[in-house]
């Protein structure tokens, strides 16, 4: 099964975004290739970003970073619920991003935006976009957009989703499933790929940089450099 963590971004006490989670969570959880992780990042408590080494290196000072590194580093594949905050995203998933970098790399990632107007918290979502492609995961394109989340059906603690909604939700869970077949090899240790990158002389598997061959007649120097080099 593909371990599916489900991310809560909202930050507001009185946030509309736990119907929402809820509502896509069983949407997601009635897919049998996932085994679904709800994670509410208001409840995980990291503070702002105070890890005294780049995330990159993995040589985390803090209990509470080794703890969300340890949950982010077994899913295989994410679904992100962020409501839009002025035309941004929340500082608290921005935050949660920024502590890890190896744990998110190599796997996909689906939206779930919503707002209170007919954007449904698109802008939000495409502000997103960016950063989780520095970080080397992969955004699918399918996603759930929910507009218009004051109603009263939503503030009721249910959510009337519509045709739009649920098919969104259904091409997302198979643009998952389907990155996931393609990203796992690239979480693969090298050990484990073996010649699939194609033997090489001397015995090494991995990908090896070849020479490439230089005109004798071109130089690099600053002062001989052919016409229109840059």
């Amino acid at each position: 099964m593909i371990r599916l963590a489900v991310l809560n971004a909202a930050t507001s006490p009185n946030r509309l975004g736990n119907v929402i989670a809820d509502w896509t969570v069983t949407e997601l959880g009635a897919n049998k290739a996932f085994e679904i992780d709800r994670i509410d990042l208001r409840d995980v408590g990291l503070p702002l970003f105070d890890e005294p080494e780049l995330p990159r290196y993995g040589r985390y000072a803090h209990g509470h970073t080794r703890r969300w590194s340890e949950r982010i580093a077994a899913a295989d594949a994410f679904v992100i619920v962020s409501p839009e905050y002025n035309r941004g995203y929340s500082a608290l998933l921005k935050n949660a991003l920024d502590f890890l970098v190896q744990e998110w790399a190599f796997k996909p990632v689906g939206i779930v935006s919503y707002g209170s107007g007919m954007s449904g918290g698109l802008r939000g979502a495409e502000a997103l976009r960016p950063v989780l492609s520095a970080l080397q995961m992969y955004p699918v394109r399918e996603m759930v957009v929910v507009p218009f989340v004051t109603e009263a059906s939503v503030r009721e603690g249910s959510l009337r989703a519509t045709e739009g909604m649920v098919e969104g939700a259904e091409l997302m869970m198979d643009a998952l499933v389907r990155m996931h077949a393609a990203m796992h090899l690239l979480r693969s240790p090298d050990e484990e790929l073996g010649d699939q990158q194609g033997e090489q002389p001397g015995g090494d598997s991995r990908w090896q940089p070849q020479p490439v061959p230089v005109d004798p007649g071109w130089s690099t120097t600053a002062l001989e450099r052919p016409p229109g080099f840059v």
